[in-house]
């Protein structure tokens, strides 16, 4: 946006002004405007003063009308999007833009896409009314289009995601007068305002063949594959091997055949290559083989692909600078980690454990910036894992929590070698596990403070990792190979221990094996760190990755997008965390 403002100059600043003004005052009227309109301008003028359009196909405008009042105030209500009765070049190209709103995951219907066609044709009325109804019409939907392109239609503190997108926040009435208006170039002004993020973009290209793969499934009423009673494997008998042929075709997972071989009722090798690259791409075990799991993904609709990549890109859209482009990116449910370099280039990706589904634990999804690595650290286990998993055990066995390398301290942090359980389960005393290898944190954790508790770690429990779906922390995020991750975090900072060296893969490998407890060593630069939720991914090679919804987020938007605007934009105060201890 800081473009178009300083573009604009002075006569952005006389629009701003103003709508400041207006901003403040409310309905009422400024007094450089004149007390009687003529034409147009005062049937504009006493649209502004309604809160209701009836004309438009979502009638309710509370979330535009002050940017409105404002926008016309500043211009004394003269028509915009008209000239001599027609609409301008600009009106025309955001109307091309509202009908095109599908191909960047939005409802083409927010915009009244369907409704232009015969406002433009009623100007031929030259009526007043008609006019004002074009014009208020034409800038409640472009705000909207361009406020839903650059931050999203809900505010995503209404699920109780910790993220902001306050600063994001355009002034619509002086962005619409200085910019919108005047378009000369709308895709290119569009493309402006849309996320400057490269996955982002990947994702959106993604999107019109999707868009299509589903008009042609609602056409064809192609039936699902059928249910296997066995997983069908290479050299088996398979009556739909024509059908699954044809589907793993759509998306680029097999290449298409010619001839005989499409007929052969044979589960061969070429279509367990085709299913192997489906079953990669869909975060299914990459067996090659056709089972319940896998049939379930293949007869997922193509519109319900299309949903998850538009909820996807609505996520997107709530990121603020500079997690548009953080270093590091957590995806839930797709339970991965990616690094990414500070040209925005892809380092790595590796796989991670998350909340579990079921229970208080689900890994929320926020961003903040992490500041320093802890080497060998304690775990101060939560009070409600010390009631509800450690206290059984310490009822069973008095000495449970020795045996298993906890220790337990007074509220002042001193270690206690005398207590009772029941002093412990009523909170009395603070229970925390020594540093190594069996701590459940691992070797080493990933700081990024938040009010949480959660971060990064290692954890003993890599079996884990071999698992496809890996939701199984009490909240945290363990990753995968924490010792590269330290190694990349680390580079180019001096270890004073190591005679003045740089970090590297023996100094890290050495902190945590063999070093001091706990010790802490903090970024040269803190770097932006975001939780996300995206059940679409796609990727540089240009494949489509989706994912199950394993916290309904996709479902939770989904029934608040269904009602259309104006969406909920007031921020709800996210629920604090009420927790003693460090989530693993």
């Amino acid at each position: 946006m800081k473009s178009f403002l300083q573009r604009s100059g002075a006569a952005y600043a006389v629009v701003l002004t103003l709508s400041l003004i207006f901003s403040a005052t409310g309905c009422s009227q400024s007094a450089t405007t004149p007390t009687t309109l003529s034409g147009s301008a005062a049937a504009i003028q006493a649209l502004t003063q309604q809160a209701q359009y009836t004309f438009l196909r979502w009638p309710e405008i509370s979330d535009c009308q002050p940017q409105v009042q404002a926008f016309y105030a500043a211009r004394n209500y003269e028509a915009a999007w008209t000239d001599d009765g027609k609409p301008t070049a600009a009106a025309l190209g955001f109307v091309q833009a509202f009908t095109d709103a599908a191909k960047q995951g939005l409802n083409p219907e927010d915009y009244d896409s369907t409704r232009w066609a015969d406002r433009e044709k009623a100007l031929d009325q030259k009526n007043d009314e008609v006019i004002a109804q074009f014009d208020v019409a034409m800038t409640v939907a472009v705000m909207r289009y361009i406020s839903d392109l650059h931050m999203g239609r809900v505010n995503p503190q209404h699920f109780n995601f910790d993220i902001n997108v306050a600063e994001k926040r355009y002034d619509l009435a002086g962005f619409v007068a200085s910019t919108a208006i005047q378009a000369t170039d709308v895709p290119k002004l569009v493309a402006s305002v849309e996320p400057d993020s490269e996955p982002y973009r990947r994702l959106e290209r993604a999107l019109p063949q999707y868009l299509e793969l589903a008009r042609q499934q609602e056409q064809s009423a192609e039936p699902p594959l059928k249910a296997v009673p066995v997983r069908v494997k290479i050299g088996d008998h398979y009556a739909e091997a024509e059908q699954l042929r044809k589907r793993l075709e759509l998306e680029g997972d097999l290449t298409r055949l010619e001839g005989d071989a499409v007929q052969k009722k044979i589960f061969d090798k070429t279509l367990s290559g085709g299913v192997r690259s489906y079953q990669r791409r869909h975060g299914l075990a990459e067996d090659g083989r056709l089972g319940p799991e896998t049939i379930k993904s293949l007869n997922v609709p193509f519109r319900a692909r299309v949903e998850q990549i538009n909820n996807s890109l609505e996520r997107w859209r709530w990121l603020p600078e500079p997690y548009l482009n953080p270093r590091l990116m957590v995806n839930l449910p797709e339970f991965a980690l990616r690094g990414y370099a500070p040209d925005r280039t892809l380092d790595f990706t590796m796989k991670v454990v998350v909340g579990k589904v079921k229970g208080d634990h689900k890994t929320p999804v926020f961003a903040n910036m992490m500041t320093h690595v802890i080497f060998r650290p304690y775990w101060n286990v939560p009070t409600s894992i010390i009631k509800k998993e450690l206290v059984p055990h310490m009822t069973a066995d008095p000495a449970y929590l020795d045996k298993h390398n906890y220790e337990v301290l007074d509220n002042r942090g001193k270690v206690l070698t005398e207590y009772t359980v029941k002093n412990v389960s009523r909170g009395g005393a603070l229970v925390r596990m020594k540093p190594g290898p069996e701590n459940s944190l691992g070797l080493v954790k990933f700081i990024f403070p938040n009010q949480y508790e959660i971060y990064l770690h290692s954890t003993p429990e890599v079996g884990l990792f071999n698992r496809t779906r890996r939701d199984f922390s009490h909240g945290c995020v363990r990753v995968q190979k924490a010792e590269d991750l330290a190694v990349w975090l680390l580079q180019g900072i001096k270890d004073p221990e190591a005679k003045g060296a740089d970090w590297g893969r023996q100094q890290v490998r050495d902190a945590m094996n063999t070093g001091k407890d706990n010790r802490q060593v903090n970024l040269k630069t803190p770097i932006p760190v975001v939780i996300f939720y995206a059940t679409a991914e796609a990727e540089p090679d240009g494949q489509i990755h989706f994912f199950d919804d394993i916290y309904g987020y996709d479902e939770d938007l989904e029934k608040v997008l269904v009602k259309g605007p104006p969406y909920p934009q007031k921020p709800e105060e996210i629920a604090p965390a009420n927790k003693q201890g460090d989530t693993v």
